[in-house]
């Protein structure tokens, strides 16, 4: 279904058509974004809800977080994993009145919906696609509480909070994309109100922006996308998502086996990182196009862009090997016609505590310096 908003001027849709990539100045929309406030259609997500009363406990029984305390108000982002550990869906969820809100991928809604209603047993919960109904709005930028408060409506504090819109719908806050100053704010809304509650925002202050926009500055958070910046072999701890979508210490679900080994092992097979590309290509690789060094394969890039300050960038999952030897000297690398480089700052991997302890426990074992 396409978005009321691509009736606005310039407007230049996303190749399913659904939404705008972008409204006639893709940089200038990015540094509106990075600087003070822009309002992104996102309503090609899908929309999900799990109502019940044993839902937060089935939840947590079936995702890579740790959900069955998650508070009324509160927001967090979960992985659906296979057997193997490979990733399968990344859901963002907002628990409301009583209801786990979820989004997720644009066509993505109804396979996840329909694995969930595969797994309910006999528990009271009723995991429904409401898609048809409710879309997504995001606020990004430095301005956006400014925004929101000019609008009249409620800023969520903190990290994942999640505050009741009047009218219906929902106001979370996510995580910070760009360099970390630039704060999203997710507003979902009524669909059949969509035109209407984007307007409020924009005379507020904040200007429209296409997806587009909100891409560069996820790539420069290193936030990934299903399905873009991961392949069928992606485990969480290639990703970021091991910290922000994975709780390590919660019990067992499907696939913990293989996040928990690598884990403590503490070397995933590859490694998601920025690339900065020479830009002499006028088109941009697409996303699943081979990364080499030399004539062998090592890795594959998702996300490419063009940045308003970085030049063209992009996400790659990179074969750790490769970003070991990188560190030492750098490795030529190179993707459909451009040369690509890793970003000098994801070339050091910094080790909390318990990984420190758990390498060293597997390498005095592999000694024979302590006992198996």
């Amino acid at each position: 279904m396409s978005s009321p908003l691509l009736h606005r001027p310039a407007a230049v849709a996303t190749e399913s058509g659904a939404v705008a990539a972008h409204y006639g100045s893709p940089l200038s929309e990015q540094r509106r974004g990075a600087e003070a406030a822009v309002l992104v259609d996102r309503s090609d997500r899908d929309v999900l809800v799990v109502p019940g009363v044993d839902r937060l406990t089935w939840l947590h029984s079936l995702l890579s977080q740790h959900l069955d305390q998650l508070t009324d108000g509160a927001g967090t982002e979960a992985l659906v994993l296979s057997p193997q550990g490979h990733v399968e869906h990344h859901v963002v969820l907002a628990e409301l009145g009583g209801t786990t809100w979820g989004d997720t991928e644009p066509g993505r809604g109804a396979e996840l919906v329909g694995w969930l209603d595969r797994m309910r047993f006999m528990l009271r919960v009723e995991p429904a696609l409401v898609t048809p109904e409710w879309a997504l709005l995001s606020l990004v930028g430095p301005r956006g509480d400014d925004v929101l408060t000019a609008a009249g409506l409620p800023v969520p504090v903190g990290p994942w909070s999640v505050v009741a819109l009047d009218g219906g719908g929902w106001a979370r806050r996510s995580p910070a994309v760009g360099d970390g100053t630039a704060e999203v704010v997710d507003l979902l809304v009524p669909r059949a109100e969509l035109d209407a509650r984007a307007q409020v925002l924009l005379d507020a202050g904040a200007t429209l922006a296409g997806v587009d926009a909100l891409t560069a500055l996820a790539v420069e958070a290193h936030r990934p996308r299903l399905g873009v910046d991961t392949d069928h072999r992606t485990i969480p701890n290639e990703t970021p998502w091991l910290r922000t979508a994975v709780h390590l210490e919660k019990g067992c679900y499907r696939g913990q086996e293989t996040v928990a080994r690598v884990h403590n092992l503490g070397r995933p097979p590859r490694r998601l990182v920025l690339v900065h590309l020479d830009g002499m290509e006028e088109h941009l690789p697409e996303a699943g196009t081979p990364l080499l060094s030399g004539t062998k394969e090592v890795g594959r890039v998702g996300t490419v862009v063009r940045h308003h300050e970085l030049g063209v960038v992009g996400l790659a999952l990179v074969k750790s090997s490769v970003l070991e030897k990188s560190a030492a000297a750098p490795v030529e690398l190179r993707v459909g016609g451009s040369v690509a480089v890793v970003d000098p700052d994801d070339l050091v991997v910094t080790l909390d505590d318990t990984l420190v302890a758990a390498r060293e426990r597997v390498r005095a074992v592999r000694s024979a310096t302590i006992g198996r």
